[in-house]
């Protein structure tokens, strides 16, 4: 089942930590390229959560947003080094006897000191052990929006290929019919001029011009990548790429059965064509 690369999921846990947040928002790309903002405690997780969205995600651009709420101020406080603070003050103390009419330090000046202020020891390890957890439930989420998505586009694709199809079954349904007039046009051009055809060369001519008019192929060709695309629709494989590459060839073909319409309905089939083509390749454009 095809998947859309644009979607949004949003989760959050609380815990003695506080209130975790993550959401995630994705939109269709060229590749994979993740944009990740972390609060400065989970910073460790960088590499792992990047890892764990590519392993969840093929392509797409992908914004992914973690936020984290202390349950209470006092947790976000440092401890202070008083062995640093000791060895600071007596810095001060004889930095005073030498120049005695220094202005004096206030408490915030000392705490600005490096070293002064040391991280607490307190045990993180729950807090990205729930970091993960969460990352997981919301990128679960997000591909379920993703695949929601993606039935929707299955099933407009899929109608856009009966359409193409109905197209080539009208061009086939003609093709004997405009050989017939063909003839027949060329037939009462020689007549009006009123001067004798070796018919053994005029047979001869017909044969190279029904040729070089032939469409079969196209026909064929417009056939089997259509079977493609039905079945890269129904795979379980990420299908974009693949879906894309398709509709060029369906391009190229749809141009030269337009190329060699000799009448109003193979040429009316060969726009529509193109028209159901350029509609489903604006929306194979946002498949992963």
């Amino acid at each position: 089942m095809i998947r859309s690369m644009t979607g949004f999921a949003r989760c959050e846990h609380q815990g003695e930590w506080g209130t975790l947040v993550c959401e995630l928002r994705t939109v269709n790309h060229r590749f994979l390229e993740v944009s990740l903002r972390l609060p400065e405690e989970l910073r460790t997780l960088d590499s792992e959560l990047r890892q764990l969205l590519a392993s969840g995600l093929r392509r797409g651009k992908v914004d992914a947003n973690i936020n984290l709420k202390s349950a209470t101020a006092v947790v976000q406080l440092n401890e202070i080094n008083h062995e640093v603070l000791q060895t600071l003050q007596r810095r001060i103390a004889d930095v005073r006897t030498t120049l005695p009419a220094d202005a004096p330090l206030n408490a915030l000046d000392i705490l600005r000191w490096p070293g002064v202020l040391k991280d607490s020891d307190r045990d993180v390890s729950p807090l990205l052990a729930a970091t993960i957890t969460l990352v997981k439930e919301t990128l679960n989420e997000l591909n379920n929006m993703r695949a929601r998505e993606g039935s929707r586009l299955h099933e407009t694709i899929a109608q856009r290929c009966s359409g193409i199809a109905a197209q080539i079954q009208i061009v086939k349904t003609r093709l004997p019919e405009i050989a017939i007039r063909q003839r027949e046009r060329l037939q009462a051009r020689l007549a009006t001029l009123n001067v004798n055809v070796d018919q053994e060369r005029l047979e001869q001519e017909l044969v190279l011009f029904a040729h070089k008019m032939d469409v079969d192929e196209e026909l064929d060709r417009l056939d089997s990548h259509l079977t493609e695309i039905r079945a890269a629709i129904a795979s379980t494989e990420p299908a974009g790429r693949k879906l894309d590459f398709l509709m060029q060839e369906l391009n190229r073909e749809a141009n030269t059965l337009s190329s060699k319409s000799q009448d109003s309905d193979t040429t009316r089939a060969a726009v529509e064509l193109k028209v159901l083509i350029e509609q489903m390749r604006e929306q194979i454009q946002n498949i992963e």
